[in-house]
């Protein structure tokens, strides 16, 4: 899985620029407590049974600890309660979907692409 590390509110505006470009299937983005092994445990669940490639899924990496305000913008752009860890797919400017904790998995991502696709 290849990450790109969010780092800035223009990154952001990128992201959302992204999500509107028909090569790609929509935007991942994936907020992540570094000092949490929940945290842990999912970004590693997520990279193993990862099947998406960064041409169709581009796929961010938002170190929480380092860049809480910025989550905070995420939370605020796309209407979304702050969790962590949480996954997020944009999808023409919208979260299409926001899952945390336990219920990050491959699959449901999957099944979410299919359905907006």
């Amino acid at each position: 899985m290849e990450w790109l590390n969010l780092t800035s509110e223009n990154q952001l505006k990128e992201i959302n620029q992204r999500s509107f470009d028909p090569r790609f299937l929509g935007v991942l983005l994936f907020k992540h407590s570094t000092r949490c092994s929940i945290s842990s445990s999912a970004l590693n669940r997520l990279e193993r049974n990862w099947k998406f490639s960064s041409e169709t899924l581009p796929s961010y990496y938002l170190d929480l600890i380092n860049y809480r305000q910025l989550s905070q913008k995420i939370a605020e752009t796309y209407l979304i309660q702050h969790e962590s860890p949480q996954v997020l797919i944009i999808k023409n400017g919208k979260c299409i979907y926001s899952t945390s904790h336990s219920d990050i998995n491959v699959d449901d991502i999957i099944s979410t692409i299919q359905i907006n696709n």
